[in-house]
């Protein structure tokens, strides 16, 4: 009887182990977990704004916020205008000793009271873009998606600082150009060309951003809905009205670098008879502030994101 051909022979290659045997590896299904993350791609700045711009238009109530605050800022202004319309006209008697009245439309047109809404309504929106993700614990998900936290901070102040750019410039440039049309038909109105002019419309939109990017570092240190809002309006209204005075002028000089002074500052018609009192800012050391409080918010966001842990 001859010998079946499948009969297992004891030859070295078919020695049964009693463990499986190892199989060559291909490139597509036998990598490592180690090996298969290594091989991802890493998330593109591109794709991180994305992700970003996803997050912020889910949250219907960011953008609403937004957008009304902007109206709110417009309709102030121009109402503002508005209401002078009646008394230009009127004739004024000279006073003793002071140059002839002249309105301004700068400092009508582009006010106090709407700056400050679009200023609490920027460092709300920073806020949010930065405690929002802490409080619901979407954070966790975020990092281990993308573990290189400085990108992913990157994305937010990028996108952050740029949306509301476009709503102060939005802002500024719609004010300035509605109350200038009113006041045409009063021969009291600016062009853009005139001098301070194109100074203070930029001001007037560059420190809505920089309102979101302080709103931005509270909300990383505080990490608290309500205790950074309580921060943001203490640091943006709170402090101007405290270092304010004429008497000490160390205190003023602190004043007159806080943001919405600062934008004060750039805003003031040079050729009108307002002035900022005693001990002004400098045009210089106002554009300078305006910066350093924009850096100086992105380097404590971003620090207090990579060192504090989830």
């Amino acid at each position: 009887m001859s010998e079946p051909r499948d009969a297992p022979t004891n030859t070295p290659m078919s020695r049964p182990t009693g463990r499986p045997t190892s199989r060559p590896t291909s490139p597509g299904t036998g990598l490592s977990g180690r090996a298969a993350r290594a091989a991802e791609p890493a998330a593109r700045f591109a794709d991180l704004l994305a992700a970003e711009w996803i997050k912020m238009r889910s949250l219907r109530s960011t953008y609403w916020v937004l957008a009304l605050s902007a109206l709110v800022a417009i309709a102030v202004n121009v109402n503002a205008v508005h209401s002078d319309l009646p008394y230009i006209d009127q004739p004024r008697p000279p006073l003793d000793g002071l140059p002839p009245y002249t309105y301004d439309p700068l400092f009508h047109g582009l006010g106090g009271i709407a700056i400050a809404v679009m200023a609490l309504a920027a460092a709300s929106f920073g806020a949010i873009g930065v405690f929002g993700e802490y409080t619901t614990g979407t954070i966790r998900t975020t990092f281990a998606a993308v573990p290189d936290r400085r990108a992913v901070i990157a994305a937010k102040v990028t996108l952050v600082a740029a949306l509301t750019l476009l709503l102060g410039a939005l802002v500024s440039v719609t004010s300035f150009l509605g109350i200038n049309a009113m006041l045409a038909s009063r021969h009291v109105g600016l062009s853009i060309h005139d001098p301070g002019c194109l100074r203070a419309v930029a001001a007037y939109a560059l420190v809505v951003p920089v309102c979101a990017l302080i709103g931005m570092a509270f909300g990383a240190v505080l990490r608290h809905a309500t205790a950074s809002i309580v921060a943001v309006v203490g640091v943006l209204l709170i402090l101007p009205m405290l270092f304010g005075g004429e008497r000490y002028r160390f205190l003023k000089e602190i004043g007159n670098h806080l943001p919405l002074t600062a934008q004060a500052r750039l805003s003031l018609n040079p050729e009108s008879s307002t002035t900022l009192g005693a001990h002004p800012g400098t045009i210089t050391g106002s554009w300078i502030a305006l910066a350093a409080w924009a850096l100086l918010s992105v380097a404590v966001t971003v620090t207090v994101v990579r060192r504090r842990d989830v």
